[in-house]
Protein backbone atom coordinates (compact mmCIF):
# COMPACT_ATOMS: atom_id res chain seq x y z
CA UNK A 1 0.00 0.00 0.00
CA UNK A 2 2.59 2.16 0.73
CA UNK A 3 4.23 1.34 -2.68
CA UNK A 4 1.10 2.44 -4.14
CA UNK A 5 0.48 5.79 -2.46
CA UNK A 6 4.23 6.43 -3.19
CA UNK A 7 3.86 6.26 -6.92
CA UNK A 8 0.59 7.92 -6.98
CA UNK A 9 2.58 11.00 -5.01
CA UNK A 10 5.07 11.22 -7.91
CA UNK A 11 2.43 10.81 -10.74
CA UNK A 12 0.98 13.70 -9.29
CA UNK A 13 3.75 15.68 -8.90
CA UNK A 14 4.79 14.79 -12.00
CA UNK A 15 1.74 16.09 -13.70
CA UNK A 16 2.18 19.62 -11.40
CA UNK A 17 5.80 19.78 -12.53
CA UNK A 18 4.43 19.47 -16.41
CA UNK A 19 2.08 22.14 -15.44
CA UNK A 20 4.12 24.47 -14.17
CA UNK A 21 6.35 24.33 -16.95
CA UNK A 22 3.21 25.15 -18.83
CA UNK A 23 2.70 28.21 -16.89
CA UNK A 24 -0.68 26.29 -15.77
CA UNK A 25 0.97 26.42 -12.15
CA UNK A 26 0.86 29.98 -10.20
CA UNK A 27 4.11 29.83 -8.01
CA UNK A 28 2.24 30.91 -5.04
CA UNK A 29 -0.23 27.85 -5.02
CA UNK A 30 3.08 25.80 -4.98
CA UNK A 31 4.55 27.77 -2.56
CA UNK A 32 1.12 27.38 -0.35
CA UNK A 33 1.52 23.61 -0.96
CA UNK A 34 6.32 23.70 -0.08
CA UNK A 35 4.45 25.92 3.58
CA UNK A 36 1.90 23.15 3.95
CA UNK A 37 4.27 20.29 3.57
CA UNK A 38 7.10 21.79 5.83
CA UNK A 39 4.59 22.16 8.53
CA UNK A 40 3.30 18.91 8.33
CA UNK A 41 6.61 17.72 8.32
CA UNK A 42 7.55 19.40 11.41
CA UNK A 43 4.35 18.64 13.26
CA UNK A 44 5.37 14.55 12.48
CA UNK A 45 9.38 15.17 13.41
CA UNK A 46 8.11 16.74 16.96
CA UNK A 47 5.38 14.17 17.24
CA UNK A 48 8.39 11.75 16.87
CA UNK A 49 10.50 12.93 18.69
CA UNK A 50 7.95 13.12 21.85
CA UNK A 51 7.08 9.05 21.01
CA UNK A 52 10.94 8.13 20.85
CA UNK A 53 11.61 10.24 24.54
CA UNK A 54 8.66 8.40 26.40
CA UNK A 55 9.57 5.02 25.07
CA UNK A 56 13.16 5.81 26.00
CA UNK A 57 11.71 6.90 29.82
CA UNK A 58 10.06 3.74 29.41
CA UNK A 59 12.62 1.88 28.21
CA UNK A 60 14.69 3.00 31.29
CA UNK A 61 12.11 2.17 33.88
CA UNK A 62 12.08 -1.98 32.14
CA UNK A 63 15.98 -2.03 32.34
CA UNK A 64 16.12 -0.68 36.04
CA UNK A 65 13.13 -3.49 37.11
CA UNK A 66 15.11 -6.07 35.58
CA UNK A 67 18.39 -5.13 37.65
CA UNK A 68 16.16 -5.18 40.43
CA UNK A 69 14.40 -8.77 39.54
CA UNK A 70 17.79 -10.32 39.24
CA UNK A 71 19.46 -8.87 42.14
CA UNK A 72 16.04 -10.27 43.79
CA UNK A 73 16.37 -13.60 41.86
CA UNK A 74 19.98 -14.18 42.30
CA UNK A 75 19.67 -13.53 45.75
CA UNK A 76 17.23 -16.01 46.27
CA UNK A 77 18.81 -19.01 44.15
CA UNK A 78 22.10 -18.25 46.05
Amino acid sequence: MVEFMKKAMDWILDKEADAAKNNHEKPAEIDKQIKSIDARRAKLKNDYEEEDAEFGHILDRLHFIKAQSLKYYNNKND
